[in-house]
């Protein structure tokens, strides 16, 4: 589960926690460390990560649905949708609704 901190690291480490299938583990922590070594940017070890999928991700992990989600901020849920599939761009107001909605750093949907 994604959890946000309060208080910033001084130490400039930063730490990351995810929900892996057990017969994963091992290939994961090796992509990860590899990663980090080759100092290889993020967006080419999860080309698939776009702020829809993003999205998309953290609202599954609150077990919300698209309706909720979009009840809670108040759009339709088919701007949701939208978002999800990158179809419908998440501009800076849109991407503060839904980090505050959905607990987490706005920035994270931002492309």
């Amino acid at each position: 589960m994604l959890e946000l901190t309060k208080t910033l690291r001084t130490d400039g480490l930063v730490v990351i926690s995810a929900a892996i299938p057990a017969d994963r583990v091992d290939a994961v922590a090796r992509a990860i460390v590899d990663a980090v070594e080759a100092n290889i940017p993020a967006d080419e070890v999860f080309p698939e990560s776009t702020p829809g999928r993003v999205l998309a991700g953290a609202r599954g992990l609150r077990g919300m649905t698209q309706a909720a989600l979009a009840a809670v901020i108040g759009v339709h849920k088919s701007h949701i949708s939208g978002m999800e599939r990158g179809a419908r761009p998440i501009g800076k107001g849109m991407a503060k609704k839904l980090g505050e909605a959905l607990d987490m750093n706005w920035k994270v949907f931002l492309g």
